[in-house]
């Protein structure tokens, strides 16, 4: 995969491409807290489509979002479908990764004359809420807000020592990453700074959402998803969407098809040629 940057109205948005121009256009949303380096050991395995990953704002070597914004799943899908313009797609397809797959969902439903085909990876919709949360998450988020600016960033001796971290990370999603994916990330995920490295994301994106969607609303937005989609999902199941949930949600796509196989939350990264077997032709046809 090669570098590449787009002037957006977010900002500079850095990536990786890979592929052949003319070909079917796929743009790759890669996870919360990753970056494009999520796709390289899979992009090897695809054939026949033009891949972006682009690294989405805050994240990787792309800007931050200026002071006072929020890093929200309404804001990703503008910025995504601002990616879209500056690469002159009028339709395309999305493949997604976790947070990733999320916002590839919300795309795929609100702009069905742009998206035509989704394939998403460990998840679908958004995390839910139930309405009785509604003010303790907004205290919270908003005492967290307040207390980042008095935050200093963790400083790394060096790259090893922030690629044991990441691969520790990963626990938090049910599985531990494995180190050549930890490191792939972390390359791309890190800058330079007195005294070692610092992680090159925005801090504001460890913040807690402010509001999120309710189960029957992101049931009627799964449903909306108009585009031919294949959902892949990891076994076993992640503590955030379980088993039972994630097939209830897979069954109201209308034009879906789920698949489950075994391997953790990257698998992605960490069974990139299984995977990619499972897409196919699926961009292609």
């Amino acid at each position: 995969m090669h570098e590449f940057t787009l002037d957006t109205p977010v900002g500079r948005i850095a990536g990786l491409r890979a592929g052949d121009a003319g070909a079917p256009r796929v743009l790759a949303l890669h996870g919360w807290l990753d970056n494009a380096a999520s796709f390289v050991p899979l992009a090897k395995h695809l054939h026949g489509i033009d891949l972006v990953a682009p690294d989405l704002p805050g994240h990787g070597a792309s800007a931050h979002l200026p002071p006072g914004a929020d890093y929200s799943f309404a804001a990703a899908v503008n910025a995504v479908l601002d990616i879209a313009d500056a690469l002159g797609w009028d339709r395309f397809a999305l493949l997604g990764h976790s947070m990733g797959a999320g916002i590839s969902s919300l795309v795929a439903a609100a702009c069905p004359q742009r998206v035509e085909r989704l394939i998403a990876i460990e998840a679908l919709g958004a995390l839910a809420e139930v309405p009785e949360h509604t003010v303790s998450r907004m205290r919270d988020a908003i005492a967290a807000t307040r207390a980042l600016r008095g935050k200093s960033l963790r400083v790394f001796p060096d790259v090893a020592v922030a690629v044991r971290a990441r691969m520790s990370a990963g626990l938090q999603v049910g599985s531990r990453l494995a180190e050549p994916a930890a490191r792939l990330l972390v390359e791309r995920g890190v800058v330079p700074v007195e005294g070692g490295f610092t992680w090159s994301s925005d801090p504001r994106l460890t913040l807690p959402t402010m509001q999120r969607m309710t189960e029957p609303q992101i049931r009627d937005l799964v449903a909306g998803i108009e585009c031919p989609t294949r959902v892949i999902f990891a076994e076993p199941a992640q503590p955030y969407l379980p088993d039972p949930l994630r097939r209830e949600r897979a069954g109201l796509l209308p034009r879906g098809e789920l698949i489950v196989m075994e391997g953790g939350h990257h698998l992605h990264m960490e069974q990139p040629e299984t995977l990619a077997a499972t897409i196919g032709d699926f961009f292609t046809r």
